[in-house]
């Protein structure tokens, strides 16, 4: 671990580089991206964009916040959510981040496009990792742990990094470390928009990562998006895994359209080799091998993962109305992954169960929220999720529905509600409250299982 830190910031220090040389001297204006162009830190079709967000949170049952993880809390209860907590934290609203953006002008309507990016936590000065958070707990007792969850945040020098081509008559076809379709499109159907702390597809990114919180973003994907005019269009994205064999491969696919005020989407999902990391046990910290080292060192449940998403958007006047719902299947991986498996940002899975589905497991995940504005400045939100897990056990836990086992029938829900004032495109506020709470077997060796996370912040954005 101690090894890979110069080399972060060694890319970091790159990043800071390019940022510098692509900003002009004087005569801009800050905006991010989605605003008018005339208001953005763009040079010569090169724009600098970044957000800054933290705030404060007490929750009533969490575990301590972390330096590491994106949104810090958990936001939503955990298994480990011991006590009452408050403190700083980042990216409530939106992720904390700083990029560049390009658009070379090629010849008709063809242009070059790329995108660099990079997530941090102003909180505590660390670039955003997931996994460091899961490290950080390797053999200590669930009433001894910081909030650690897993994501696609694994200290990497940037989350998003891509080029490619664009034409407003043939799409858009660009390569490298992206979104993927079904959590890029999310951001427009979830009432919330992908917030950590009002959210429950912001605080958990399983579900909009087709199954695993590791793929909401892949690398080494091929991706391409299609306009037909302003009613339908068309995306496709394939991961590539460098091999032979469709092991850490991932293909999905989008149809959608607009009409009167409405917005639909349907989206098809499928990962190969899916991983889902863990921290290690205090068994497993104890036995690892002599080749390992707990800083880098994680278990992990690999799956395939299969994935169908409907979501719909009706908008009148300053009414807003979502809606969605997810099917999603794991099964046990058509190519499993050995232990020595070198993951994202470098961290190696010590244990891993390629057999945790001999049953397939279905979760379906829906959901449903308004946002109206009171004023053009103030916009309120209201929202509900829910969860709810099929049984997939046997023998003795075949059919349960209690807290007995992971693998019994049982529902998460969460229920949210949040302000956020803009005094303008740059500087807004918010306040608001989400309440979690799991039951039956997803509340299987859970501490408690409700919290509520009342958080009020700010968000610069440039």
């Amino acid at each position: 671990m101690v090894g890979m830190i110069p080399r972060r910031l060694a890319w970091l220090g790159l990043l800071l580089v390019a940022l510098a040389a692509a900003v002009p001297v004087a005569g801009q204006q800050k905006t991010g991206p989605g605003v008018d162009a005339e208001d953005s830190l763009t040079w010569k079709g090169i724009t600098l964009y970044g957000v800054v967000d933290i705030g404060f949170q007490y929750d009533t049952h969490s575990a301590p916040f972390t330096p590491y993880r994106p949104a810090a809390s958990g936001n939503i209860v955990r298994q480990n959510s011991y006590q009452s907590v408050s403190g700083l934290t980042p990216s409530n609203m939106g992720q904390s981040r700083i990029g560049l953006q390009g658009v070379e002008p090629l010849s008709g309507d063809w242009a070059a496009v790329f995108q660099i990016e990079t997530f941090f936590n102003p909180q505590s000065g660390q670039i955003a990792d997931s996994l460091r958070s899961l490290t950080a707990n390797n053999g200590k007792p669930l009433t001894q742990q910081n909030v650690g969850v897993d994501g696609s945040s694994a200290g990497q020098a940037f989350q998003t990094a891509f080029v490619g081509f664009r034409s407003e008559q043939f799409g858009a076809l660009t390569f490298g470390r992206q979104v993927t379709l079904l959590s890029e499109w999310a951001i427009k159907y979830d009432p919330n928009y992908m917030s950590t702390a009002f959210g429950l597809l912001g605080a958990s990114n399983t579900y909009v990562g087709g199954g695993s919180s590791e793929d909401n973003r892949l690398d080494s994907t091929a991706k391409y998006v299609l306009h037909i005019g302003d009613l339908l269009h068309v995306s496709g994205l394939y991961k590539f895994n460098g091999s032979n064999g469709a092991g850490r491969t991932a293909v999905q696919a989008d149809v959608g359209g607009s009409f009167a005020g409405a917005d639909v989407d349907a989206y098809y999902s499928k990962v190969r080799s899916s991983i889902t990391a863990s921290s290690l046990s205090a068994p497993q910290a104890a036995t690892l091998p002599a080749a390992y080292t707990l800083s880098n060192t994680l278990a992990a449940t690999v799956s395939d993962n299969t994935a169908y998403a409907l979501m719909a958007r009706y908008q009148r006047s300053s009414f807003k109305l979502f809606g969605g719902y997810e099917y999603i299947k794991y099964v046990n991986p058509a190519t499993p992954l050995s232990a020595g498996f070198s993951d994202i940002g470098d961290y190696v899975l010590a244990y891993v169960n390629n057999t945790a589905y001999n049953n397939p497991k279905i979760l379906q995940v829906y959901w449903t929220g308004v946002r109206y504005s009171v004023i053009p400045q103030l916009e309120l939100t209201a929202a509900y999720y829910g969860v709810h897990q099929s049984g997939y056990g046997s023998g003795n836990q075949a059919g349960c529905s209690t807290n007995a086992h992971s693998a019994c029938s049982g529902n998460l829900q969460t229920f949210s509600f949040d302000a956020d004032y803009r005094f303008n495109a740059h500087f807004d506020v918010y306040a608001g409250a989400m309440y979690s709470g799991v039951h039956d077997g997803l509340a299987f060796s859970y501490i408690n299982t409700t919290n509520i996370n009342p958080t009020i912040g700010v968000r610069y954005k440039f």
